[in-house]
């Protein structure tokens, strides 16, 4: 396994809408082993194929010891929110905003062997859910923002010096930072 470089704003394959998976075998084995230890490694709650340079519909995912990995996700939303809650994001680096949410969502999708997986999920789960899979569609939290909050995060990520932070960043996960795939058969974007 190894830990991959998490993508930042800016970077294309974070705008553009995840292909589905239609190969099952070692190396889509090795990229959910991968993302996995690319979460745990920095803490996050879920991470999205797009982030690490692959445009495929693929998200991991860890909230209160329930954890996995959903392959090409369809999800089913409550018709009601839960009360708005701050969202961060690793491809947005020191950024958090409320972000409102539906409050339960059912994910339906297929593992790394192409057996059927169904995941329901309620608050934060349910939330990261919902992030992830925007991610594979090609869109961040911040674009769900609206009034003042969107206005304070596009104008913080147009201030931010993102070829710093993005520097930053990767200097302090290199530490950890393996090799990903020998090759780009999985979409790998340079």
């Amino acid at each position: 396994m190894a830990i991959l470089n998490i993508r930042i704003i800016g970077d294309p394959v974070l705008r553009t809408v995840a292909d589905p998976v239609t190969e099952f075998g070692p190396e889509l084995a090795k990229l959910v082993a991968d993302m996995t230890e690319t979460m745990e490694d920095v803490e996050g709650a879920g991470l999205a194929a797009p982030q690490v340079g692959v445009s495929l519909r693929v998200f991991t995912y860890r909230i209160g010891g329930v954890e996995g990995h959903i392959i090409n996700p369809v999800l089913e939303n409550s018709e009601d929110f839960q009360p708005d809650q701050v969202e961060g994001c690793l491809s947005i680096p020191g950024l958090g905003f409320p972000v409102r949410r539906y409050r339960q969502t059912r994910v339906t999708g297929v593992d790394l062997h192409g057996n059927p997986v169904t995941v329901e999920g309620e608050d934060m789960l349910a939330r990261c859910f919902q992030h992830e899979t925007d991610h594979l569609d090609g869109i961040l939290y911040t674009d769900r923002l609206e009034g003042e909050d969107r206005k304070a995060a596009l104008r913080a990520i147009r201030n931010a010096n993102y070829d710093a932070i993005t520097e930053q960043t990767t200097s302090k996960r290199a530490k950890s930072v393996g090799t990903s795939f020998g090759g780009s058969s999985f979409g790998i974007t340079p």
